[in-house]
């Protein structure tokens, strides 16, 4: 099975569905899968576009809304997670996963499926610390603080994900699991990206929480974005103290949808041709769902997930077998996910654009059709009747209406420690704050490839004029470099341990395209404590 990943979608579906059809056609393939890493932005229409964390000239429509209102269909079955510049608001409808739009399959805050018996899991969301511990409580409209907080991972969806023991074949998440990059080729990586440097060495750069499932899930792929550059690593896992051959995770980032980055690759992965050619829910994630329903926190304060120290009667939430038979008759003996999209919102039409739609707070029958079989509680009708509640409970005491809900604008319960997160400077970044007109990444896309543009032939396809929307890439990266990189950084650590392979990485250009092109960009810092550090455009 030829499986296609992608990393920063930044709402580019059509080029990255023509692209893939592009290296089909050239390559004599056909790709079964289209796995996206984040930044996904799912947004239908104006409204949606007010919920998402990015500077406001860099909030445009771009395609998605045309595959919602079913003007387009995805050509290509499409799983995502969500990253850190998202309409929140929608896929806030669908915490436990979900149809976005016709044949494009979102996978919640976290989640397991099935497709052809290989299993994939994925996280949505970046990690910081000051909101890890606290629930999921925001709420369209959103504020400044909360618009940022939505898309921070929480400790209980970590929690769940460790409760697995079966084998996983493919994870994603959006940032990096920390100290994936010891594990590849480090010097190559700094070349491409030098401020990371101080980051690499303090062992701080990427997300202690990806990298703690990481060890526990032991994936044989894992696959990232969020940090715009291409990157492979070879993790050889210890043994267990079961006897059992150690594992190995292959891991790949992958840049942002643009003209010569290398956004794209396309993986073989062995498949089980008995099972069905569509999306099936994962038994033993179910299983875990059911088991931690109760483990419940809509609000913004702190908790801890519970653990073997004595102060809780109950820490091991893990699958056992007569779970797995329950969550089967509750689904009747099916897992196959249904196909039960349904619009939820009015769509954007681009003849009588609507500017002052503002978002609202919508819960999605296909979140409360799953909660019904398996009787867990939708978190986001949760977060809505306790916000109807407490609005009108205290009614008279609107002035002291934020402190009874606790939210996340209280600086006080922010984690103050900045001393093991990553303070690197990104030139490829752009802030929230940043109100200059300059040219960006949306001038970058918007541009044509010009025949003096065209990447080396030697190395990419031979005429740049038939390219799909000038979405350059190379035939030979995009169908076999995986694997090569993957097996030199494996070679590198089987023939001699700690030493790193010198060998570069195929590349399509320099960090800053190919050609004249000249990009002007700000500087913003990743996996910073501050809140406006969120808002860095990767």
């Amino acid at each position: 099975m030829k499986i296609a990943v992608e990393g920063c979608c930044h709402g580019e579906l059509d080029k990255i569905y023509e692209t893939i059809q592009f290296l089909e056609k050239k390559e004599n393939t056909k790709v079964d899968l289209l796995l996206c890493c984040g930044d996904f932005q799912a947004v239908r229409n104006e409204g949606d576009i007010k919920c998402m964390a990015v500077p406001p000239k860099y909030r445009q429509m771009q395609t998605f809304y045309k595959y919602y209102s079913g003007e387009k269909k995805a050509p290509i079955l499409t799983i995502f997670i969500g990253g850190n510049h998202e309409a929140s608001n929608y896929l806030q409808e669908l915490p436990y996963g979900g149809w976005v739009a016709p044949n494009i399959y979102y996978m919640g805050y976290a989640g397991v499926v099935k497709y052809r018996g290989v299993r994939i899991g994925g996280i949505s969301g970046i990690f910081k610390p000051h909101d890890y511990r606290k629930g999921h409580f925001e709420r369209p409209p959103y504020s400044k603080d909360t618009i940022r907080s939505a898309y921070h991972v929480r400790s209980i969806e970590v929690f769940k994900l460790k409760q697995l023991k079966e084998s996983m074949d493919i994870f994603i998440s959006h940032d990096w699991p920390q100290s994936i990059y010891h594990y590849g080729n480090k010097s190559q990586l700094l070349k491409k990206k030098g401020f990371f440097r101080q980051e690499v060495e303090d062992n701080t750069l990427g997300s202690p929480a990806a990298s703690e499932l990481l060890h526990h899930i032991q994936p044989k792929y894992w696959f990232s974005a969020h940090l715009h550059v291409k990157f492979a690593a070879f993790m050889q896992h210890p043994s267990n103290v079961n006897g059992e051959l150690p594992k190995a995770t292959k891991f790949l980032a992958l840049d942002k949808c643009l003209p010569h980055r290398e956004f794209l690759q396309i993986v073989d992965l062995e498949h089980d041709p008995n099972k069905p050619d569509c999306l099936e829910y994962d038994l033993e994630w179910l299983s875990v769902l059911k088991a931690t329903k109760d483990l419940l926190n809509v609000t913004s304060k702190s908790w801890n997930m519970p653990e073997n120290n004595g102060l809780h009667s109950r820490w091991d939430f893990s699958a056992t077998e007569q779970m797995k038979r329950e969550v089967l008759d509750d689904l009747g003996q099916d897992l196959i996910i249904p196909s039960n999209f349904s619009v939820t919102t009015a769509c954007y039409d681009p003849n009588k654009p609507q500017h002052s739609r503002v978002a609202s707070h919508i819960v999605n029958p296909q979140t409360t059709e799953f909660c019904a079989q398996l009787g867990l509680i939708d978190l986001n009708a949760k977060v809505r009747q306790q916000y109807e509640e407490e609005s009108g409970e205290f009614e008279a005491m609107e002035d002291n209406e934020a402190d009874s809900m606790g939210e996340a604008e209280d600086p006080s319960e922010y984690s103050t420690d900045t001393s093991f997160l990553s303070s690197s400077i990104n030139p490829d970044e752009i802030t929230l704050d940043d109100d200059e007109q300059e040219e960006g990444d949306a001038t970058e896309k918007s541009r044509e490839l010009s025949p003096e543009h065209t990447p080396d032939l030697s190395l990419s396809f031979s005429n740049a004029r038939i390219l799909p929307d000038s979405m350059a890439v190379s035939s030979d990266d995009a169908t076999d470099s995986t694997n090569d990189e993957l097996d030199r950084s494996e070679s590198s650590h089987t023939e001699e341990e700690g030493k790193r392979s010198d060998r570069p990485f195929k590349r399509l250009s320099s960090e800053n395209g190919s050609g004249g092109l000249k990009i002007k960009r700000r500087n913003q810092a990743i996996y910073t404590a501050k809140d406006e550090d969120d808002d860095g455009f990767n």
